[in-house]
């Protein structure tokens, strides 16, 4: 069963990997990544970037990736955390791990876990810049696909091209 948290607080990246390791010995590998909010964005200073979500919606939209991921790969750990809020240059702001009994699988798990995490997870980014600007982060084509490589297509692109509440 995965770990799904949304959350404001920060995350123990020590403390998640314990916890999904602890007490087993059948691990072999735990794949990892880390996502952090960048000091620029498009070669313009950012201040900040605030990340919004539909509560319910996005924990089981999470919960269904994660279930892909134990599937597809005989996952014996899987953690999403996800922060939401507003966050400054060099915090943390989401985390996967997967664990499997052979490197590979976990390396391709975590891949593919925030492939589908960034494109199919009701969440919203708004960028605010040193010169007072702000604006929301649009759908990336790279990142669909990324995504398109584990099949499914890019259904959750639409979503991610309009701020909360569809005004674009």
């Amino acid at each position: 069963m995965a770990t799904v948290r949304v959350q404001q607080a920060d995350f123990d990246i020590g403390a998640e990997v314990a916890a999904v390791t602890a007490g087993r010995t059948d691990i072999g590998g735990t794949g990892c990544f880390i996502g952090t909010v960048r000091e620029t964005a498009d070669g313009r200073p950012i201040t900040a970037m605030t990340l919004e979500h539909y509560p319910g919606m996005t924990e089981r939209a999470m919960a269904a990736i994660a279930e892909q991921a134990e599937a597809r790969w005989s996952l014996l750990g899987c953690t999403l955390i996800h922060r939401v809020g507003r966050l400054t240059p060099g915090a943390n702001i989401v985390l996967v791990l997967a664990a499997a009994p052979h490197r590979q699988a976990a390396l391709e798990a975590t891949a593919f876990l925030i492939d589908w995490l960034k494109t199919r997870a009701p969440f919203w980014k708004k960028e605010h810049f040193a010169d007072g600007a702000e604006a929301w982060v649009a759908a990336r084509v790279e990142d669909d696909a990324a995504a398109a490589r584990w099949g499914g297509g890019t259904a959750g692109r639409d979503r991610r091209t309009m701020a909360p509440g569809g005004s674009g």
